[in-house]
């Protein structure tokens, strides 16, 4: 039985992955620090806290920590995204709000609380969402399931009850391991991760109809005969 539904937030709500990566370059770029082109990759689907670990192993301690780091980068991705503006993707806050109409929504990010209350923000549905745990809420990130296992205690029901929207190779194993029902959006998957292990791929929230939550969720008898639920 679908009882919540946890969100990943870029490039499955909004295509932002390659803005924050932006953000990140220019930041250290400031320091005189080049990330090279495998750094910038990691970037896209990963969470801050491998970020920064994969950052540290090439720069060291010329590298700001954890906490700056999130914050700096923050406030330029947001100088970014005001240059180029913020690209919902197909349906996204239409999903949101139906989903909302009947479930709890929570929002399972591995950014930074800045970004992602700038990007629900952004789109007009941040107060649509019971719960948003972000990089500064939850170590370690993805892969791990811990971020989505917090998610789902925290809402009250039980992970297999839960659907994870996810886009990232990390989040959907994330998702997997935590239990519950995995759903990978494709629109925003420019650095072609491996997205096979989820239960179903969609190109768009859009695509994420009754039709497709029924086949994830059956029906299943309860109570007496012939009673659904």
């Amino acid at each position: 039985m679908l009882r919540a539904v946890l969100f990943d937030i870029d490039g499955t709500l909004v295509d932002t992955e390659r803005e924050s990566a932006e953000a990140i370059r220019r930041v250290l770029a400031r320091r005189g620090l080049v990330m090279s082109q495998a750094e910038i990759d990691h970037v896209l689907g990963h969470s801050w806290h491998e970020i920064h670990e994969r950052l540290r192993a090439g720069h060291g301690a010329a590298l700001p920590e954890l906490p700056e780091l999130i914050e700096t980068s923050a406030a330029e991705r947001e100088a970014v995204l005001r240059e180029q503006g913020l690209r919902e993707l197909p349906g996204a806050r239409d999903l949101a709000r139906r989903l909302a109409a009947r479930l709890p929504i929570a929002a399972v990010s591995g950014a930074g609380r800045r970004e992602a209350t700038f990007a629900l923000q952004g789109l007009g549905i941040l107060d649509l969402f019971r719960l948003v745990l972000t990089a500064e809420d939850c170590s370690p990130g993805k892969p791990s399931p811990r971020c989505y296992l917090l998610a789902a205690e925290r809402l009250g029901v039980a992970p297999a009850e839960c659907l994870v929207i996810e886009d990232s190779a990390a989040g959907i194993a994330a998702g997997l391991a935590a239990g519950a029902r995995v759903v990978a959006v494709s629109a925003a998957n420019f650095a072609g991760q491996d997205q096979s292990s989820a239960h179903a791929v969609v190109a768009t929230p859009a695509d994420i109809d009754e039709a497709l939550i029924a086949r994830l969720f059956p029906p299943v008898l309860r109570a007496g005969p012939g009673t659904l639920e």
